[in-house]
């Protein structure tokens, strides 16, 4: 009786282990497949039900309809130039100035482009500066198969930096501008070595880090908990790397912060969700160089201008007024 119970107990412990073995190799094929879905949600660029896509038209109601419809008016030329990594076509408009060296490159959000940052234009444009406006790799017109977060577009705003110094001369004075991704991408850009004709740098709600970012977002837009959300990010992550060259802890705004020395505004709104409020101050800590924060009361994501369209301007003016002559 003894050995039959013995042998009963070995066939129960082969059949739980084959069981076991089943589950996890299910669990890992269920996470892959989540994790190739958003890849193609988050990294692919293209239509996302999450965010505001392609062009936002512009209505009467709109707080910002005169700046941005004397956007969408101005004369504008055109610029391109081909990405850092992979000679991809990248297309910017660019708005002169009379008798100026001042340039400012602005660069818009995730799924947006430079159609959308007129209001910012018309900001720059009023404070005496040229405009550069160039759409990011994979948005607007310009091509790319991935969504670099930041990452993979501080190579090619640099390269931007270089083309002004040759169109507009070595005298030229640089400021790099940027919202949400834009934001991100300004800060990320700044711990690069650049052209010494850059001086200084203003974000507006930018993350600390794609990582961070897609976690938050993750919790948010899908009410997942812990887990499976960190093993999903981390294979997300994996994906990213091998498909779009970088992971996604690698795209740190506060990384890339420690290394600048150059000074920095830091716009957030007090009310955004999207982009938590509390990524700013972790972002305004990590840098090395003279710095400004401003928060703007009861904006939420992206629309500090908006809020309070007085306060900014007379903040952005004031700052660049210091460092730009």
């Amino acid at each position: 009786m003894a050995k039959g119970n013995n042998s009963g107990k070995k066939f129960n412990k082969k059949r739980v282990i084959k069981w076991v073995t089943g589950i996890a190799v299910f669990l890992v094929l269920v996470f892959i497949g989540a994790g190739c879905y958003f890849f193609n949600m988050a990294i692919v660029p293209g239509q996302k039900s999450f965010v505001s896509n392609g062009t936002v038209a512009i209505k009467k109601s709109d707080p910002l309809y005169k700046e941005k419809m004397w956007y969408k008016r101005v004369k504008k030329q055109t610029w391109t130039e081909t990405s850092a990594k992979n000679n991809y076509r990248l297309v910017a408009n660019y708005l002169p100035a009379k008798k100026t060296k001042k340039t400012v490159i602005i660069l818009h959000g995730y799924m947006s482009n430079k159609e959308n940052m007129g209001a910012y234009a018309q900001l720059f444009h009023s404070l005496g500066y040229n405009v550069l406006l160039p759409d990011a790799e994979g948005h607007g017109q310009s091509q790319g198969k991935y969504v670099g977060y930041g990452w993979l577009e501080k190579a090619d705003v640099k390269k931007c930096a270089q083309q002004v110094v040759r169109k507009n001369g070595k005298s030229s004075q640089i400021v790099i501008f940027g919202v949400s991704m834009g934001g991100a991408t300004t800060m990320m850009t700044a711990g690069l070595k650049l052209p010494s004709q850059v001086k200084a740098f203003i974000e507006d709600c930018g993350y600390t880090s794609a990582k961070n970012e897609i976690e938050h977002e993750a919790k948010v837009l899908y009410n997942m908990p812990a887990f499976p959300r960190f093993p999903l990010v981390e294979i997300l992550s994996g994906i990213t790397k091998l498909k779009a060259g970088y992971f996604l802890g690698e795209a740190s705004s506060r990384s890339q912060l420690k290394k600048n020395t150059k000074p920095m505004l830091f716009i957030h709104g007090s009310k955004d969700t999207f982009v938590p409020t509390s990524m700013v101050y972790k972002n305004y800590r990590a840098t090395n160089g003279p710095k400004q924060l401003l928060i703007v009361k009861g904006a939420v994501h992206a629309k500090s201008i908006e809020k309070n369209h007085q306060l900014y301007s007379k903040t952005v003016r004031k700052f660049l007024a210091k460092y730009v002559k």
